[in-house]
Order: structure tokens, then C-alpha cells, then sequence
């Protein structure tokens, strides 16, 4: 509470997710966040600087086990405007980060084009008629 390092078990887990995001091209975000209790009055912190500092410290590790320096694009703090548990404000679930993951979408191969000018379309399952089937004999009346 009110400190903007990662707990043991917070480390490892951002030091195994930079590692295995530092091997894709996405690009990453890093948000802070904070419970609801203020701070007390007169200080020249609050929970928007602590939020920025938990995204920012979650960054520095990151960068430090495999990250890209220009994978990180974005770091934020949120200090208590998007509580986990709004219904728990000052709930430890609400002192976290967040890790946002770029989705990429996969180019279409060069080549689309010309393969598919020449690949000759398959019917469509709803496209498709049904076999013909031969017309029932009528039935021959009881003797």
C-alpha cells in the first residue's frame, strides 16, 4: 500500500511476460492503478503520481528483462478511476497494474492476388443442390 514496487510474486510475473512479449513485434502499454485512500493532506503526492510511478516501475522492469525500448508506447496512471472492485474501493485488488498487448493484424501474403485470379472457387455448402434421387415406385396395392 502506497508504494509504487512490485511485490516478489508481481516481479516474476512481469519479468516472464516481458520475456515472452519481448520476442513479438507487439507494441505495449503499461497502466498504474491505486485503491481509493487518499493521501493525507498537504503532501505534494498523490494516488495519480503513485499510479503513474507503479506503471512506470512495471516499465523499467520490463525493459530490463527483454522488452524493447520502442515496444513500450504508452504509460499511464489511472489512480483510483478505474477501480477492479468499484464496489470495494479500498480493496488490495484495486492496487495493480495493467499490461495492454497491441493486437496485430497479420498481412495478406504478396502473392493473394494472383493465387487467388487463378484458384478456381469451390461451391458453397448453401450453394449447393441436392442430389437427384429417383422417383419412388408408386406401391403395388395389397393382393
Amino acid at each position: 500500500m502506497g508504494s509504487a514496487k512490485l511485490n516478489s510474486d508481481g516481479q516474476d510475473i512481469v519479468i516472464v511476460l516481458a520475456q515472452e512479449l519481448g520476442k513479438l513485434p507487439n507494441k505495449l502499454a503499461v497502466e498504474g492503478h491505486t485503491d481509493a485512500k487518499p493521501y493525507a493532506e498537504g503532501r505534494n503526492y498523490s494516488n495519480w503520481e503513485l499510479s503513474s510511478d507503479r506503471a512506470n516501475a512495471a516499465r523499467r522492469l520490463m525493459q530490463l528483462n527483454e522488452i524493447g525500448d520502442n515496444q513500450v508506447t504508452q504509460v499511464r496512471g489511472f489512480a483510483d478511476q478505474r477501480l477492479r472492485k468499484p464496489d470495494a474501493p479500498l480493496d488490495p485488488s484495486n492496487r495493480r497494474i495493467s499490461l495492454i498487448v497491441q493486437y496485430l493484424v497479420k498481412p495478406e501474403p504478396e502473392n493473394a492476388d494472383a493465387a487467388g485470379a487463378t484458384a478456381t472457387p469451390e461451391t458453397k455448402a448453401a450453394d449447393a443442390k441436392p442430389a437427384e434421387t429417383p422417383a419412388a415406385k408408386p406401391a403395388s396395392p395389397p393382393h
